[in-house]
């Protein structure tokens, strides 16, 4: 059988002869094509031997003396002369001859130099080289590598970490002594003692196993896992080692069987998903977990795996037979009081690193910042990363005096603010500064709603006083009211005031029982059951938010019955059994249910009332009374509108500072922009428009083109039921639209 390699060595010898249109393959061909595999390259390199020299010469002796394909016949194939056909047929007989199953690229090269009439071989032995020089090295070459092949695989595809805990080269792990016993009891099973890590990136899963490699150095652990040496298994490099088909299977086979021979030996495999389908060709299923099966469902030896929720979903799960061999241990993310001892007790491996201190508040800062700032990643490694880094930023900007560094508060802020790209003044508010002026800052915002702020902001600083339950989101809130009153408007300012994430879902895309199931997943068996959910995903992705379910009336019923784990217990469950935490959310629910009432008989209606009807009539007694506050806004009126058209008009100047422009309207021109929107019907949502039709549109030619292209400052009044522009540039003009 021809090896691979040796086949693209013939194949790239036809095109060459193609390519120059050549009559004949001849052995010259085949050697020019040899001196590039990296074998035969090393090989000539070895014995010094300039290849590239070579190279040249066999083009030119290959141009000059083969015979070229007439006009006429150029598109035929190249023919193999006698000479080459004979080189391969005597390379064949020597395999069968020396009992080998495969031709290598080496067999083919020994063989063409074999023939001394050969112009390859009278050009090597112009360098002094003979024959016997060639066999010596190949020979030497295979002896080194078969010596390199009777090493342990084991030793040569894995890291020893029981070894690397007693020279004290793993760092220690704090605060995770339950899921070490567990790891640890799954281990003294008589079958299937094999313990799966399930939880997110930078939850620890690798950080167990170091702790139990450490504990076993220190004979900390049962009698039966005294002598016990744990390897984690490279699997990037037991395939990248495996040529041909087949190589893969041998070396995983010959691995497990020193591990079952030697018997004190735990397997670790860290990203143990990527084993399914490892290895495996075309359709078949041979991959690297159908070989481990066997021996892992009669406890042959120990292995442990660790892997994500998602793989795990994804890849792990579908396979059955494999899965129900390991006992699931589920990770979960450290709560930032666990994470902050753990950060002291990696305290001292980074100060000895660094050579610097850090300080007591700054490690608690880490753990606090990274859990609401840096939300694609979870604690500890997030926080882990915070102190690595604020230490290195430290010592780097100090390179001058080292003497007595410290990382300070001062110094997470900067490094957190670099590594989440926020601004530095987010990340140094404490929440204690933000709670304190949160009631003024969102008075600034939103305007004739000074009651529903106020009832927001209570509830906040009484759950941050810690005096709510500790399994209920920061607030439950329902706020009802007409449209454009500002509902939605004060969860946005929320948010930014609170410096959080804000999230807004439409409940008028979830009026369908199936569409509901799009917040936490598909159930098994759907389109999109791999996936999480919606909801799910974003609480997971930002702990830290302000979560909107705009108009909750139009949701169907499905959706509350969702919504009352959440609001009573903080948690919601996605289609992967993986729980999303609502501690640090504050839930806002919004409704116009009874704002739209029209009067009845002549009376005038009392929104208070119809609104508390409709909101009893509509939601469950086990929904209003897991509420916190349902807060009612109130009607716009004219003084409240003119705030809200100042504050427009304050955000467009803003944005036109850069141009040094500033607008100016007139009492006037406010309430006709007042009446124009019809505010106790549609409130102050349009106002919006009218401003963009009104103002925005007029301007934007004078700001383009015309006379404020350079600047200047721009009254508005209202002159006839018209708006009128005067324009305070290089001269006063007038342009009434």
């Amino acid at each position: 059988m021809i090896s691979i390699e040796l086949q693209k060595i013939f194949a790239q010898s036809i095109s060459y002869a193609k390519a120059n249109n050549h009559e004949y393959i001849t052995q010259e061909h085949v050697f020019l094509q040899l001196l590039k595999d990296e074998k035969i390259f090393t090989l000539l390199t070895d014995l010094i031997i300039d290849v590239d020299d070579v190279s040249v010469k066999l083009k030119n002796y290959i141009s000059k003396y083969t015979p070229k394909l007439p006009q006429d016949f150029k598109d035929n194939e190249p023919i193999e002369t006698i000479t080459l056909t004979k080189t391969i047929e005597n390379m064949i007989e020597q395999l069968q001859f020396n009992k080998k199953q495969i031709a290598s690229v080496e067999d083919m090269f020994v063989e063409i130099l074999k023939d001394d009439k050969a112009y390859c071989t009278y050009l090597l032995r112009n360098y002094g080289l003979k024959q016997i020089d060639i066999l010596q090295e190949i020979e030497y070459e295979n002896a080194t590598s078969e010596k390199q092949n009777k090493k342990s695989l084991l030793k040569t595809n894995s890291i020893e970490l029981v070894s690397l805990a007693k020279k004290g080269k793993l760092d220690p792990v704090v605060n995770r002594d339950k899921e070490l016993k567990r790891v640890i009891e799954i281990l003294g099973r008589k079958k299937k003692n094999n313990p799966l890590l399930l939880g997110e990136a930078g939850v620890g899963k690798t950080a167990i196993i170091n702790a139990l490699a450490i504990e076993i150095a220190k004979k900390n652990v049962p009698l039966e896992l005294f002598d016990s040496k744990i390897y984690m298994l490279d699997m990037s490099s037991l395939i990248a080692g495996a040529k041909y088909r087949g190589d893969f299977e041998k070396k995983l086979k010959s691995i497990i069987k020193e591990v079952v021979k030697k018997k004190n030996i735990i397997l670790f495999i860290d990203e143990i998903h990527t084993i399914i389908g490892a290895g495996s060709a075309g359709d078949s299923s041979m991959d690297a977990s159908n070989i481990l099966k066997p021996f892992l469902n009669n406890g042959s030896f120990m292995c442990i795996g660790a892997t994500t929720y998602n793989e795990y979903r994804n890849n792990f799960v579908k396979d059955k037979a494999f899965s129900r061999r390991f006992s699931k241990i589920d990770i979960k993310e450290p709560t930032i009081d666990d994470t902050i001892k753990i950060l002291e007790g990696l305290r001292l491996v980074y100060e000895k690193f660094h050579k610097l201190k850090f300080e007591d508040e700054a490690l608690k800062l880490c753990a606090q910042l990274a859990k609401k700032f840096i939300n694609d990643r979870f604690l500890p490694d997030s926080a882990i990363d915070i102190m690595d880094e604020a230490g290195a930023s430290k010592k780097f900007r100090n390179k001058a005096s080292r003497k007595n560094l410290k990382v300070t508060i001062k110094d997470i802020e900067n490094t957190v603010s670099n590594i989440a790209q926020i601004p530095l003044q987010t990340a140094t508010k404490s929440d204690l500064f933000l709670l304190k002026n949160l009631q003024s800052n969102l008075q600034k915002k939103i305007f004739g709603q000074d009651e529903a702020i106020l009832t927001i902001t209570k509830a906040i600083k009484v759950n941050r006083a810690n005096m709510r339950e500790n399994n209920k989101p920061i607030g439950n809130f329902l706020f009802t009211g007409s449209t454009g009153v500002g509902k939605t408007e004060v969860a946005i300012e929320l948010s930014k005031a609170l410096g959080i994430n804000f999230a807004r879902f439409d409940m008028s895309e979830y009026n369908q029982a199936h569409t509901v199931s799009r917040l936490i997943g598909a159930p098994a068996g759907y389109v999109g059951y791999d996936k999480g959910g919606l909801l799910t995903e974003t609480i997971k992705k930002h702990p830290y938010s302000v979560l909107l379910l705009d108009e909750i009336e139009k949701a169907h019923p499905d959706l509350m019955n969702l919504l009352l784990q959440v609001m009573d217990n903080a948690a919601l469950t996605d289609n992967s059994g993986s729980i999303a935490d609502f501690k640090n959310v504050i839930l806002i629910m919004t409704s116009n249910l009874g704002a739209n009432e029209m009067p009845i008989m002549g009376f005038a209606k009392d929104d208070n009332l119809n609104v508390s009807k409709a909101v009893n009539k509509f939601f469950s007694p086990e929904f209003r009374n897991r509420l916190d506050a349902i807060v009612n806004f109130k009607q716009l009126d004219n003084k409240i509108m003119i705030k809200i058209v100042s504050k427009f008009i304050k955000d467009i100047n803003n944005n036109l500072k850069d141009k040094k422009i500033k607008i100016t309207l007139t009492k006037n021109a406010k309430d006709k922009l007042i009446k124009l929107c019809d505010y106790k019907k549609m409130g102050a949502r349009t106002l919006q428009r009218i401003i963009t039709k009104n103002i925005k549109e007029p301007l934007s030619d004078e700001i383009l083109f015309g006379k404020l292209k350079n600047g200047g400052n721009v009254k508005i009044n209202l002159i006839k039921d018209k708006f009128v522009f005067d324009y305070d540039v290089l001269s006063k003009t007038k342009n009434i639209v």
